[in-house]
């Protein structure tokens, strides 16, 4: 086993690294800061082709794979210039429909994730289902040959900046009348569909939606792959999700503490620089330590996905979004306490990654429900809900 990288990925991370470094975080904060979005980096990254590393060769892609496509994710992080939808777009959408779509939708979508043109939003959350997705209430019926989608879905990333959504429904299964979940392709201009941004003390250039979808009449060919293996399809895309998640939050925390030792050798109050002081120096060498553990179970799972081991894969993955979800929050609070009271001022740009790291913890599936899932499936102990 070897722990280092292919000279080709790393010269991906160069290079990604460049590329947000030549935006630079004052672009994303005042991107967040007008309301606007950080739609032209989005769209050199992909024309450069690094969204797409992950898609398939024969449909513009790089032919690489997840661990490709999150360090992309990780270093445009480090860089300040973090892109939310590189975690939905083309690591579960993208990876779901090349793994499970027909061909005629691999033809018709995979090209566009290649080169960034496309961005799909994904929709499980459900105001009253949470991380149980048993309780998902969106329903699909059929009709025709087509589907008639109704149903709500609430926290949806991006919908504004996205020319579709893959909904999670439930259908009825015809033998047994229990309803089992499916995956749905919606246009966002599709009517009977509506989406309203949600108000949230984030400051970020991703905005978060509630979608309604009432009697959305969808062709046939929008279910994505079989009726029969949604829910393995499922799963093919969430282990993706949690694998850039953890990947966004450890560039992110990169991000931070980089600001936090640049800080800390030049801020000089008594006679050495404040990074002289263990108190000051303890906690950024700590951050470091975490950071980089969750580096390594990050590319722990993304090697174990990317070998077709979706099992161990789905435990580690889990494993890297827990820590790297931990070690963002106390590196951006070690970077904020080393700033003392420039921490907070607009000036640094650290304030605003105080709640944007917490969401680490909760998004896009909280560390208890991780910590659940170790405590059965890892260890062996009894189901606790």
């Amino acid at each position: 086993m070897s722990f280092t990288e292919s000279e080709e990925r790393q010269a991906l991370r160069r290079a990604a690294f460049e590329l947000g470094s030549k935006y630079g975080h004052e672009y994303t904060l005042k991107a967040a800061r007008s309301g606007g979005h950080t739609t032209e980096l989005w769209d050199e990254a992909g024309a450069l082709g690094y969204l797409g590393v992950n898609v398939p060769e024969e449909f513009g892609g790089g032919g690489g794979g997840i661990g490709d496509l999150a360090a992309v994710c990780e270093e445009l992080g480090a860089a300040g210039t973090g892109l939310l939808q590189m975690v939905v777009s083309p690591a579960i959408c993208a990876t779901i429909i090349s793994r499970f779509g027909t061909e005629e939708q691999r033809k018709r979508w995979l090209p566009g994730f290649a080169d960034g043109s496309l961005r799909m939003a994904f929709a499980i959350t459900e105001p009253d289902a949470g991380s149980n997705s048993h309780r998902l209430t969106t329903t699909a019926r059929r009709d025709g040959d087509g589907w008639v989608l109704t149903g709500r879905k609430v926290y949806i990333s991006c919908v504004d900046e996205s020319s579709a959504i893959l909904v999670v429904g439930r259908t009825e299964d015809a033998t047994t009348g229990k309803l089992k979940p499916a995956l749905f392709v919606v246009p966002t201009d599709a009517d009977g569909l509506e989406f309203h941004k949600i108000d949230m003390d984030v400051l970020a250039p991703d905005n978060q939606f509630q979608v309604f979808l009432d009697d959305v009449h969808l062709p046939a060919d929008a279910l994505v792959g079989s009726v029969d293996a949604a829910l393995m399809q499922l799963f093919a895309g969430l282990n993706p999700e949690r694998i850039m998640a953890a990947s966004y939050a450890v560039g992110m925390g990169r991000f931070a503490l980089d600001k936090a030792v640049e800080y800390a050798k030049s801020r000089t109050v008594w006679k050495a620089p404040i990074g002289a002081h263990q108190g000051v120096a303890h906690p950024l060498a700590q951050a470091k330590v975490e950071l980089e553990l969750a580096k390594l179970m990050t590319q722990k799972a993304a090697a174990l996905y990317d070998s077709g081991n979706d099992m161990a894969a789905g435990e580690a993955a889990n494993m890297a979004k827990y820590a790297a979800g931990e070690a963002v929050v106390r590196a951006v609070d070690a970077a904020v306490q080393t700033h003392g009271g420039n921490g907070l001022a607009s000036e640094y740009g650290l304030g605003a990654l105080v709640a944007a790291s917490r969401l680490s913890r909760i998004a896009p599936v909280s560390r208890e429900m991780i910590l659940n899932f170790i405590a059965q499936f890892s260890l062996g102990l009894p189901k606790s809900y």
